[in-house]
């Protein structure tokens, strides 16, 4: 199987699975909207969060669907329901390892590595075959470790934190899967939230995932390059296109790792939307 191309982002929404009436909404808001069947649906709501997700179809080329984790219990219900509709790309919360995508392979899976396992994991899980990208979580990872925080008082993350939002993409991008960043939980805290989502979009993060349609354009606008840097990267590579190796443009030196970072920045524009 040939990896399938991560097509969403930059921001993605998270939308409860027993809200059918705030699906479209969701979609209309961001450039993917994720139907979640895990953390947002009490277990006694599970049975009718999965019947309007069957009930309630979306456009499947702008949907993620979040499973349960596979030892859960709940994720054999899941698939039953996915099987119903048009859905073909999931999110495994909690992933753990390889074997949890066992019986996956027929989906593009997202899987969530948030426990130290998951994080452990992230190189085995990006290189299988149906893995489009790997998403990080920080509260389930500090939960796992017994911690009770993943950022200080002035809302900066943890060591802990940092490392593994590190580890994922690194693993992600070593195996050609693409990486999302972690939601940000403090819907009051714009100013974190669009300082962490510049960060993610210059560190080569494909997405980041939001909580509240409010963090929607905040997120896409720290992934949009400026006026300015969208010009330095198309006039560094049209000066590069009659020149051999490394050559000096506006007192920097620059070489191959430069163009492809100005490529990226071309990348990341934005489209049509």
């Amino acid at each position: 199987m040939t990896r399938p191309a991560f097509r969403f982002g930059p921001a993605l929404l998270f939308c409860p699975a027993d809200r059918p009436d705030r699906y479209e909404k969701a979609l209309a808001r961001a450039d993917a909207v994720i139907i979640d069947l895990e953390d947002a649906v009490a277990d006694d709501l599970k049975d009718a969060a999965r019947a309007a997700l069957v009930a309630t179809p979306l456009d499947p080329e702008r949907v993620i669907v979040r499973l349960n984790p596979a030892a859960s219990g709940h994720l054999r219900a899941d698939l039953d329901a996915l099987s119903l509709t048009d859905y073909r790309t999931v999110m495994l919360a909690k992933c753990e390892g390889t074997a949890d995508l066992v019986g996956l392979d027929a989906l593009e899976v997202v899987p969530l590595c948030e426990t130290a396992r998951g994080i452990l994991a992230a190189e085995a899980l990006a290189d299988l075959p149906n893995v489009s990208a790997l998403m990080w979580g920080a509260e389930d990872l500090v939960a796992s470790t017994g911690g009770s925080s993943s950022r200080h008082d002035d809302g900066r993350y943890r060591d802990l934190a940092v490392h593994a939002r590190a580890h994922v993409l690194l693993a992600a991008s070593a195996y050609g899967a693409a990486a999302i960043d972690t939601v940000h939980l403090d819907l009051a805290d714009l100013d974190g939230l669009r300082g962490e989502a510049e960060d993610a979009a210059a560190l080569g993060f494909a997405a980041t995932a939001c909580v509240h349609p409010d963090q929607v354009e905040i997120v896409r606008s720290a992934y949009e390059p400026s006026v300015e840097e969208l010009a330095w990267a198309h006039d560094v590579l049209a000066e590069a296109s009659g020149t051999d190796g490394v050559f000096a443009f506006r007192g920097r030196m620059v070489d191959g790792p430069v163009l492809r970072q100005a490529q990226a920045i071309i990348r990341r524009a934005p489209t049509i939307r």
